[in-house]
């Protein structure tokens, strides 16, 4: 039992689910800042993106499977995928059902919440669910996955969350949501890097692959600077806490992902350093960003 747990802990990439707890802390604490946070409702919301999550990892890795990305691709502990499929840990038939199945349970709990809440929320799910499905299989390759990404399963789960909570919608968690969206977008982005080759020849043809590696380099890091600026102007303007600047603290994690990304991106070994470093900045500042919204 224990194996059996391990293996599928790896095969919806666990470590990576903490992105989808981190988006939704988000957006409760945002309906916190407005009086209005519910633990029922924060726990809702936390097993439905979870759910979501872990239901489009194990359709990439359905995907890795079919197209042989998982034969050529060299594995990191960030991207790659789990390989469990390639080598008989797990059945592809055993996959898919966990695939649909956690889709449609995330999605008879967006129901219930949209029930709840307003029906404003089942626009969200909807294309949260079209997203789930179709990133791999349709998006990744007309270059609009990472966009995708960063829009339905970042900045959406934060203000989907907020409208859970509260059933109302405002400015100020749509500017809240930028900072999440965007890092969401570079957590895909740069773990995108190490499996280039092994992806376009499995016949994506996502951001990177159009671009090129030297140019997306300079987008990541173009991306990052807009991220933190994004954040600094919004406490100048008034529209974030002054506790916001807590983020900041990932400062020395942002250089680090850069610097090596726009010196080292043909380097496999090296890169790995950037991934790393690129992990923990965008979890670094969506915990943050919850904590400076609680603190308030």
């Amino acid at each position: 039992m224990k194996k059996k747990i391990t293996v599928w802990a790896a095969q919806v990439r666990a470590p990576f689910l903490l992105l989808a707890i981190f988006l939704v802390l988000i957006g409760g604490a945002l309906a916190h800042e407005y009086g209005r946070f519910s633990f029922l409702l924060f726990f809702l919301c936390l097993a439905g993106t979870v759910l979501a999550h872990a239901s489009v990892n194990l359709f990439n890795e359905l995907s890795d499977f079919r197209t042989n990305i998982d034969s050529l691709t060299r594995r990191t502990p960030f991207s790659g995928g789990s390989g469990n499929l390639q080598a008989g840990l797990t059945s592809e038939l055993g996959v898919r059902i966990a695939a649909w199945g956690t889709l449609v349970l995330a999605g008879i709990i967006g129901v219930y919440l949209a029930w709840r809440s307003g029906w404003v929320l089942l626009g969200f799910i909807l294309v949260g669910g079209v997203t789930t499905v179709f990133y791999t299989s349709r998006l990744a390759k007309i270059a609009l996955g990472e966009l995708f990404a960063g829009v339905c399963l970042g900045s959406m789960v934060v203000v989907g969350t907020f409208i859970a909570m509260t059933g109302e919608l405002n400015t100020t968690v749509l500017l809240a949501s930028v900072p999440p969206g965007i890092l969401t977008f570079l957590l895909l982005f740069l773990n995108e890097f190490p499996d280039l080759q092994a992806d376009s020849s499995g016949g994506r043809r996502h951001l990177l692959i159009v671009l090129g590696k030297s140019v997306s380099a300079r987008v990541y890091t173009a991306s990052l600077c807009v991220c933190y600026g994004f954040i600094v102007w919004g406490v100048i303007s008034g529209v974030f806490p002054v506790s916001m600047l807590i983020t900041l603290l990932t400062l020395p994690l942002a250089f680090k992902a850069a610097v090596t990304t726009l010196r080292n991106h043909d380097d496999f070994e090296k890169m790995i350093a950037a991934q790393g470093a690129n992990v923990g900045l965008v979890l670094g500042i969506d915990f943050l960003m919850a904590i400076a919204y609680f603190i308030h």
